[in-house]
């Protein structure tokens, strides 16, 4: 368990929040300026309205005309300044002597402030400091036809602008506290998701785990893409995989892989072969879980297909191996055979009986050597003949059987290629009676060949490598046929179905054609140019 250390989705909690409360306490503070500054703007203009009325009142005109104005000015003055929120209105002599006041003491006693501006004519507001404090305040003249013969002046003090702003605090702190409670509530399901998705980790945690995981995509040999929940987009595809799968550089979707892997389930996988044109690939799929919930899965891709051509060839000579074991174990038969046949006296039926099997097999040998160049493939066609003779099914290899090379199709290709079609027409024959399998393998001329003008057959496809494997069974349909070519189709039920899938993709990968035929017999043709 971590220990003094917050996750990524803690600290970005914080963070948000620090950021958040620092961001409204700012906005609240301009809140309150904004407020003072509407106070202070509406002020102005409200003790210049009640200066300019009372100045322009003709019964304020006349009363500053008598020997005495305050007794007549005093007791109006104060009931304006009540009526209109003011915290003075005062009415003096151009040599600053009040004639009202809101404090009766200062009524006769100078005025404090500014009246130059007025006295030439001029109304103006200032902020200043007297009797009652700071406060702002108007200043217009009295005006007697073009003499100024008085002044008036009204003011409110800072302390009540104050009051008034203190009021609106409540609502602007109260808004601030409601924002903030709900960013920070929004800032907590924010931190939920990050947790969710980072599953708790710490920065310097996820920044290792990066690291590994950069290091590890590239230092594997093995294939491997990564799907999420969507099972669309892969997440993560190291380079390997794109070479093993020839995918594009970019973003990688299920479609562009190989099309029996886009058909793979979504469970664990464990040792699949899949063709593609130029390889064989073991793939396995696990399922990937977080809480007990699946949250993608993990393919991994190992390219087989050295191996899987040398297990073929290993497979040819294995059973070249068994074929030889087999037939010492029909000479040792035959030789007893003759051996009684001698002792009971019979020796010309003893040397007839050993001389006709022996150049039987002894032909299919020489002929094959003779007319096959390739010793991988004369070996095989021997092996695949005493292979059916063991399940009861006579495999022949045709007359027409002659070729100095495999090429264009090296040994292990040329392995693969007759092996497989030979092994499938050997299952075929098996399911009935009388089975039989028939093997012709040529090289093309340009021009057609003997073997295919016998059977009214052109390629179009100039000289290369003929293979041609009929046999008794039933034949598959266009259909099927078509099928065979991905990997995992199969019309026996404990096959595999790589056979075909391999000789489609190795025709492809040469250019070549192949063909089914269903009548007058059932016959795969392949035709490398």
């Amino acid at each position: 368990m971590r220990r003094g250390r917050l996750s990524l989705a803690g600290q970005a909690f914080v963070l948000q929040l620090v950021v958040l409360a620092l961001m409204i306490s700012i906005g609240a503070v301009l809140a309150v300026l904004d407020a003072r500054h509407d106070s202070d703007v509406t002020t102005t203009r409200e003790v210049t309205a009640v200066a300019v009325s009372v100045a322009q009142v003709p019964s304020t005109r006349a009363a500053v005309g008598t020997p005495d104005p305050t007794p007549l000015l005093q007791p109006v003055t104060e009931r304006i300044r009540q009526d209109t929120g003011m915290d003075f209105i005062v009415v003096m002599a151009p040599d600053r002597t009040r004639y009202t006041h809101t404090t009766p003491s200062q009524i006769g006693q100078p005025f404090s402030g500014n009246i130059d501006r007025a006295l030439a004519g001029e109304t103006f507001t200032e902020t200043f400091t007297g009797t009652l404090g700071p406060s702002i305040r108007a200043v217009t003249p009295i005006y007697d036809g073009a003499t100024v013969v008085a002044l008036v002046s009204a003011g409110v003090t800072r302390a009540r602008i104050g009051d008034q702003v203190a009021t609106q605090l409540p609502l602007i702190l109260g808004v601030a506290a409601a924002g903030l409670v709900v960013a920070a509530a929004g800032s907590f399901l924010l931190s939920r998701r990050i947790r969710r998705q980072t599953h708790g980790l710490a920065p310097d945690e996820l920044r290792a785990m990066y690291e590994q995981h950069d290091a590890v995509l590239h230092s594997i040999h093995e294939g491997l893409v990564v799907f999420g929940r969507s099972d669309d987009s892969a997440e993560v595809v190291n380079d390997q995989a794109r070479k093993l799968l020839d995918l594009p550089e970019g973003p990688v979707r299920r479609g562009d892989l190989p099309l029996s892997m886009q058909r793979m389930s979504w469970g664990a996988v464990r040792d699949e072969m899949h063709v593609t044109t130029d390889r064989i690939l073991l793939v396995n799929q696990d399922v990937v879980t977080w809480e007990r919930h699946p949250i993608g899965t993990v393919m991994t891709v190992r390219d087989h297909t050295e191996l899987r051509a040398v297990m073929g060839e290993l497979d040819s000579m294995r059973g070249f191996a068994e074929s030889l074991r087999a037939q010492a174990h029909e000479s040792a038969n035959r030789l007893h055979t003759v051996v009684t046949m001698v002792e009971l006296g019979r020796y010309r039926e003893a040397v007839e009986f050993a001389t006709a099997e022996l150049e039987l097999s002894q032909a299919l040998i020489d002929r094959l050597l003779t007319s096959v160049g390739d010793p991988a493939l004369a070996a095989l066609l021997l092996g695949k003949v005493n292979q059916a003779a063991e399940r009861s099914i006579e495999l022949t290899i045709t007359e027409d059987t002659a070729l100095d090379s495999t090429a264009p199709l090296s040994a292990h290709e040329t392995v693969t290629l007759v092996g497989n079609l030979i092994d499938n027409a050997i299952d075929a024959a098996a399911d009935g009676t009388d089975g039989w399998v028939e093997v012709t393998v040529s090289q093309l001329d340009a021009k057609p060949t003997e073997v295919g003008a016998a059977r009214g057959e052109t390629t179009g496809l100039g000289a290369g490598f003929y293979v041609r494997v009929a046999d008794s069974g039933p034949g598959m349909s266009p259909e099927a046929f078509a099928r065979s070519a991905e990997r995992g189709y199969s019309t026996k039920a404990d096959h595999q179905g790589l056979g075909l899938a391999l000789v489609h993709r190795l025709v492809d990968r040469h250019g070549g054609d192949i063909r089914t035929e269903r009548d007058p017999e059932s016959a795969v043709s392949v035709t490398i140019p």
